[in-house]
């Protein structure tokens, strides 16, 4: 583990002037000396924990029968090792390059992974975290395929030029056995084969090698006699090649569509010619070709007919049609359609030997974005459920959340509510896939993870104890018509595609209530509750957000909205009032023909029938203003004991009373400073009218869709980084930039490719409101006790504070309107702000306040029982003294202000050269701190409230826009982030957890005995029947088939060696070791050896009865009697 770097710790204070207050060193030594922090840089380090969600770009699959664990290995070089639920691994190959074959050595705690750079590695299973124990570098020939036969140490390796070599899997060494491409065939054939494409022992004479070859050869080679026993030939190219247990047939599936049987002792022809989805001419003649039969597997029953199970042969003309899985059983053929490409399949067996009857019972089917277990004991062929959290990506992820030590009764109520909405239909049977064991977790805390998606969905995951399991979906798109066809689409949409994407949320835990922002500006209230309703009109706010043409006088729509809402006691703001139930379906032009007062998505204007869960409650929709289209929303915010949610964008704040459904407050940014407004905003340049449709609607999508949809510091990452990403060269076209959103989260990397909207946007130097917060604090100098607050934060660093005049008993809050008051600027800060929160006298956290959870469907007497208002606790100061403090974090520095006096007591620049992506005031076991992740790829906590750097990790070089969208930070010291577009990788930053980490993984191998091997009857003994076994040490072994050369690979200790450790070993502790080590090896050959001979003996025992039998039978007998 890579130690962190401790930054330079502040001597003394720094004094900072700012607009307003001053901060004097005495003041800061005087809040040092009171305030004791307990956080140190010793409770700090960085490490990963653990990664969820299917594996992305998967390419190769194995699985361990005995074990029941499943590998998967992926395009960047990446393993997923899978057992039972919440039994995950993830490790990485240091390469980087695509793993093209998986093979397990059964019930040996060990994997073979073959490389696309012609490696092969060996992995430890036996330990939590899996280490490559060997590595093996070929040189001079391309790997293409590779075997190990069941409890066999010796690895057969096929090439791209034909050959075939073997490797001791125990040290990793080329035996000088070597099987040549030209020696195979002979002169058979006057043409090179091609590469190996396949290679597997006859399962009833381990002597007998059947080998594959590209173009349509197969050989079955005697290792024994060094020479061929048989060719066979085929004038269609081979995929692959399938034993039946009995070793007399064998199966080959060609590139057009057919599947050859050949009896092994008959070479001249195929037994049989199948063509399993091709049509049969009446006439006679041959079928007519199909798609390659990528994969087939040969799988027979001792109580039925045997499986043959392959994926691709359909025919040509079934263009469009879906990838599928066929499973021929007997007369019957199943086609399975799969919702995705196929990339590889198993069938999984009741016995590891091929040598006896396999009774298959499931299909593993991995898929380019999926994974599918078939039940094949039950007709139909269903499906078992997966309980791995492999559905992360079932709509691309737009937003991330993530919330540690949350209420422990809210998993129960998620789960009992989304245990409703699972599919029926699945196997009864328990998942096969059943290996390993759970971590001993010392974390009792719940944790749970929200995800937004393109798809307008939200999902809420039970994260407890580094697992992962789905609680609950959301679907948001509930609330909207939905466009049947494209001509239906309003063509008020701002995005092309996902119009209903999920942009940010704000989630309340304590009182459950949940709000979403979706990228067409509009924003949604859900209420939790466990009682089915139907909602006759579903409730639709419209607000009207101006863009202002001339930042710095507005009169028309400024001050007249400044003056209605400054007064306490304004029900909202002239331009919206009342709610709308339903909405506008048909656009209002205005008398030069632009849109406006429209509204971009249509919400529903019929009965809305909501299951138990989450239900809304309120819709607000941004509306176009004279043909401007609305900006998106930037910052949100929501609070149950103030029934308020607050939202910002580019044009100004709103505030909006989801209680009484009412708008309290709509201003531009500006008119929040009121007159002491210290930038100098120019005029914008006026834009030319929109027209509903044409280039210009496009433009403008294009604009939302991939600048707005993110926060302004990762819009200033897209430029700053444009120039480290090495992505397609080349300008796209107009029809790829103007893609949706969620288009970036489909993308890897940062597109080199800019749409001239974006630049547009970064450089235009509009104030945002890039974040919001709600508490009860002194935001005035003057004031002496604590009022309701919201705190706004702006791209320009500017920190603003409006008091808000909450009534205080229920009857009254839902009669009398919310009283807003301006506050003006408190500090200022290099960068946009990111993160606001408030500390009490002793530096302690003071989280806002918030309503218990009550249903609100339940009858009033029950609602009055459980709905109470647990407001933070409020400070209360004296005349010239402080009593809490806001600690603000920006893309720059961060700051901690004393409150009501408004002075600067800390401050701390985090970055000079990048900028803060994500901050987040976390609670730690043993204190409260700030974190942050930069766009250089730095994560960093400082302390509060004096600031102290604590940890500073350059941990990941920032190459993705997902990343930077997803990162998010949570207490007890947990992070995350999306690390692909199927899966989440999990880290912690606390030293607690990572020294606990060994303990709370999964082991993924346990000790299990291996079955017995199948029983091979008297007279197949006596006669020579049975499978024959073969001592592959006298035919492989160096003293009989010489050394290998040594340009052929290069053989590369791993981490987790014994050579590694006998390097690292010296003198006599390493001679010790290494003695130790030989004397193991050598007590496990005896073990072997006298179970061996012990089997012999039993074998002599049994063939001395039988014998004696007969003898005592025929002992009296004439020989006419016989």
């Amino acid at each position: 583990m890579k130690k962190f770097n401790i930054r330079k710790v502040l001597d003394g204070l720094t004094a900072v002037s700012s607009s307003s207050s001053s901060a004097s060193p005495q003041t800061g030594n005087k809040e040092n000396d009171i305030i004791q922090e307990t956080l140190q840089s010793e409770h700090f380090q960085l490490c990963k924990t653990v990664r969820h969600g299917f594996p992305y770009q998967p390419s190769a699959m194995a699985f361990d029968p005995v074990q029941k664990i499943l590998a998967i290995g992926t395009q960047s070089g990446a393993l997923r090792l899978f057992g039972r639920a919440g039994v995950e691994c993830y490790c990485q190959h240091e390469s980087g390059s695509a793993v093209i074959q998986l093979q397990f050595l059964i019930n040996e705690g060990a994997l073979v992974s073959v490389l696309a750079d012609d490696s092969v590695h060996l992995w430890n299973l036996r330990q939590k975290i899996p280490a490559v124990l060997h590595s093996l570098k070929f040189s001079r020939e391309r790997i293409t395929f590779c075997h190990l036969p069941f409890q066999s140490k010796w690895l057969y390796i096929g090439t791209e030029r034909g050959n075939i070599h073997i490797v001791n899997v125990e040290s990793f060494t080329l035996s000088g056995y070597v099987i040549m491409w030209n020696k195979a065939i002979e002169l058979s054939s006057k043409t090179h084969p091609g590469p190996v494409v396949h290679i597997s022992d006859n399962p009833m004479d381990e002597g007998k090698l059947l080998i594959g070859f590209e173009c349509g050869f197969v050989v079955l080679w005697d290792l024994k006699s060094k020479k061929a026993d048989y060719r066979y030939t085929y004038d269609e190219a081979i995929h692959s090649v399938a034993w039946h247990h009995e070793g007399k047939q064998f199966v080959c599936s060609h590139s057009d569509g057919t599947l050859t049987t050949w009896n092994v002792r008959s070479p001249a022809k195929p037994a049989q010619i199948i063509t399993p989805h091709g049509k049969q001419p009446k006439d006679g003649k041959k079928p007519e070709p199909c798609k390659p039969i990528l994969k087939v597997e040969y799988k027979t029953a001792r109580a039925g007919e045997a499986f043959m199970i392959l994926s691709g042969g359909l025919s040509y003309d079934t263009v469009g049609r879906r990838a599928c899985l066929t499973v021929m059983h007997g007369k019957s053929t199943a086609v399975l359609e799969m919702d995705y490409p196929i990339v590889d399949f198993l069938a999984l067996c009741e016995t590891p030997y091929p040598n006896d009857f396999q009774e298959p019972y499931a299909v593993v089917v991995l898929l380019e974005k999926d994974l599918v277990v078939i039940d094949l004991a039950q007709p139909g062929y269903p499906s078992f459920e997966s309980p791995y959290p492999l559905s992360i990506h079932e709509s691309p992820v737009t937003c991330c959340e993530y919330f540690a030590d949350c209420p422990t009764e809210l998993i129960p109520a998620l789960y009992s509510v989304g245990s409703r909405q699972k599919r029926q239909g699945y196997s009864k049977k328990e998942w096969p896939i059943s290996g390993g064991n759970w971590g001993q977790g010392a974390q009792s805390y719940p944790e749970i993870i929200i995800t937004g998606h393109a798809d307008g969905s939200v999902k809420f995951w039970d994260a407890s104890a580094l697992m992962l399991q789905v609680l609950y979906k959301l679907k948001t798109v509930k609330v909207f018509e939905k466009a049947r066809n494209k001509e239906e689409k309003p063509s008020t949409d701002i995005v092309e595609e996902d119009p209903f994407a999920i942009q940010s949320l704000s989630w309340c835990p304590e009182s459950r209530v949940l709000c979403v922002a979706g990228v067409s500006a509009h924003v949604l209230v859900y209420w939790f509750s466990k009682q089915e309703i139907t909602t006759e009109e579903v409730q639709l706010l419209e607000v009207r957000m101006q863009p202002e043409l001339n930042e710095v006088d507005s009169p028309d729509a400024g001050g007249e909205q400044a003056s209605a809402v400054s007064t306490p006691g304004a029900s909202s703001s002239p331009q919206t009032s009342d709610p709308q139930k339903h909405p506008s379906t048909s656009s209002n032009n205005s008398s030069d023909g632009l849109r406006d007062n429209v509204p971009c998505l249509r919400v529903r204007n019929t009965p809305l029938k909501q299951s138990p869960g989450y239900q809304v409650e309120l819709v607000i929709q941004l509306v176009w203003v004279s043909g401007e289209p609305p900006q998106q929303i930037t910052s949100l915010a929501v609070n149950s004991a103030y029934g308020l949610v607050a939202f910002g964008n580019s044009n100004g704040l709103a505030v909006v009373d989801y209680l009484q459904k009412t708008l309290l407050i709509n201003v531009g940014t500006a008119e929040l400073y009121g007159s002491s407004d210290p930038h100098q905003r120019q005029p914008r340049s006026p834009r030319k009218a929109r027209q509903p449709s044409g280039d210009n609607l496009q433009s403008k999508s294009c604009m939302s869709g991939l600048s707005n949809f993110y926060s302004e510091s990762v819009k200033k990452l897209r430029s700053s980084y444009l120039s480290l990403c090495d992505v397609n060269d080349g300008s796209l076209g107009s029809e790829d930039r103007c893609k949706s959103p969620t288009s970036d989260a489909r993308d890897n990397s940062f597109s080199r490719s800019r749409s001239s909207s974006v630049t547009s946007i970064d450089k235009e130097s509009r104030e945002v409101i890039s974040s919001l917060h709600f508490c009860d604090c002194l935001s005035r100098k003057s004031e002496v006790a604590a009022v309701t607050s919201l705190w706004v934060g702006t791209s320009l660093g500017t920190m603003l504070a409006i008091s808000l005049n909450v009534p205080s008993t229920p009857e009254q809050r839902m009669q009398q309107t919310v009283g807003i008051s301006f506050c003006g600027s408190v500090v200022r800060l290099k960068g946009g702000i990111q993160r606001m929160a408030l500390l009490d006298s002793t530096g302690s956290l003071q989280p806002p306040a918030y309503e218990g959870w009550y249903d609100p469907n339940a009858p009033e007497e029950e609602k009055e029982k459980t709905r109470k208002r647990r407001p933070a606790s409020p400070p209360s100061t004296q005349e010239n003294q402080d009593s809490h403090y806001a600690v603000i974090c920006s893309e720059k520095q961060a700051k901690v202000v004393a409150l009501p006096s408004q002075n600067c007591v800390f401050e701390h620049n985090i970055t000079e050269n990048s900028f803060v992506l994500r901050a987040d005031v976390v609670v730690m076991p043993a204190g409260i701190c700030i974190a942050c992740f930069c766009a250089n790829g730095h994560i960093m906590t400082l302390s509060l409230p004096s600031l102290r750097p604590l940890l500073d990790v350059n941990y990941l070089p920032l190459t993705d826009m997902r990343i930077a969208r997803t990162f998010c930070f949570s207490n007890q010291g947990q992070a995350l982030y999306l690390t692909s577009p199927t899966e989440i990788q999990r880290l912690t930053y606390s030293q607690e957890t990572c020294d606990n980490l060994q303990e709370m993984l999964g082991e993924l191998f346990t000790p299990v005995e291996t079955p017995e091997a199948p029983n091979r009857g008297f007279f197949k003994g006596l006669f020579g029947g049975g499978a024959q076994s073969l001592d592959r040490e006298d035919l492989f072994g160096e003293l009989a088939a010489g050394k290998a050369s040594r340009s052929l690979a290069q053989h590369i200790p791993g981490p987790g060696s014994m050579e590694g450790m006998k390097g690292a070993a010296s003198g006599v502790v390493g001679e010790l070791a290494r003695a130790r080590i030989a004397l193991d090896e050598r007590g496990q050959k005896l073990g072997e050896l006298e179970e061996r001979t012990a089997a012999m003996m039993a074998s002599a025992d049994s063939f001395s009865k039988h014998a004696h039998d007969v003898m005592l039978k025929y002992k009296d007998k004439k020989w006419y009697q016989l």
